[in-house]
């Protein structure tokens, strides 16, 4: 709990009263690799904090491929968000990438909370504008302008999250093919 109450606390402290409901909501659970923790067309009805392991967060195109959006490393919150503020089935599943172990707690008990706890509210405030607004514009750019080669350069510079990768997830991560990805990589010299 220590990790995840730092987390928050480093967007907006929380009080002894906040925290002790915020925790008596959560849960852990264990994962294992490769286990689907939301699939897409179903509700999200939970959010996620990575204790420990690696999550992988994607949807499938048309002609069936894995599309991955991001990857979520210890220490992420991790939610279908869109979904769960339009209380709509999630378009992305979230996948475990490695054995994880999850703080989890229920979506519409969390949302009641922020009407209650005003300082649990400016967390999510300031949350959201952190990681859907400053560092999600940046990204949307990225992946309209930048080449495949560019940002897979700049996932390389991650070593810490690159390492934990497979080679497929990054092809698809990058939006191209497996051979595409080993002729980037060969011209990189990487």
């Amino acid at each position: 709990m220590i990790d995840f109450l730092n987390q928050i606390n480093s967007y907006y402290p929380l009080s002894e009263e906040t925290t002790d409901a915020l925790i008596a909501i959560c849960k852990i659970k264990s994962f294992k690799k490769n286990d689907v923790i939301l699939r897409a067309g179903d509700m999200a009805r939970y959010y996620y904090f990575v204790r420990t392991g690696l999550l992988g967060y994607y949807t499938v195109d048309e002609s069936g491929n894995t599309i991955f959006k991001l990857f979520f490393e210890e220490n992420s919150f991790v939610a279908s968000t869109a979904a769960i503020v339009e209380y709509k089935p999630s378009i992305f599943h979230i996948v475990a990438l490695e054995d994880c172990e999850l703080l989890v707690y229920s979506a519409q008990t969390f949302r009641e909370m922020l009407v209650k706890y005003h300082d649990l509210a400016l967390f999510h405030i300031h949350y959201l504008e952190k990681n859907w607004v400053v560092k999600k514009e940046p990204l949307e750019i990225n992946l309209k302008w930048d080449t495949a080669k560019i940002r897979y350069i700049r996932l390389y510079e991650n070593k810490k999250l690159y390492l934990r990768l497979k080679q497929h997830h990054i092809a698809s991560y990058l939006g191209v093919t497996p051979t595409q990805l080993s002729r980037i990589r060969k011209e990189l010299n990487f």
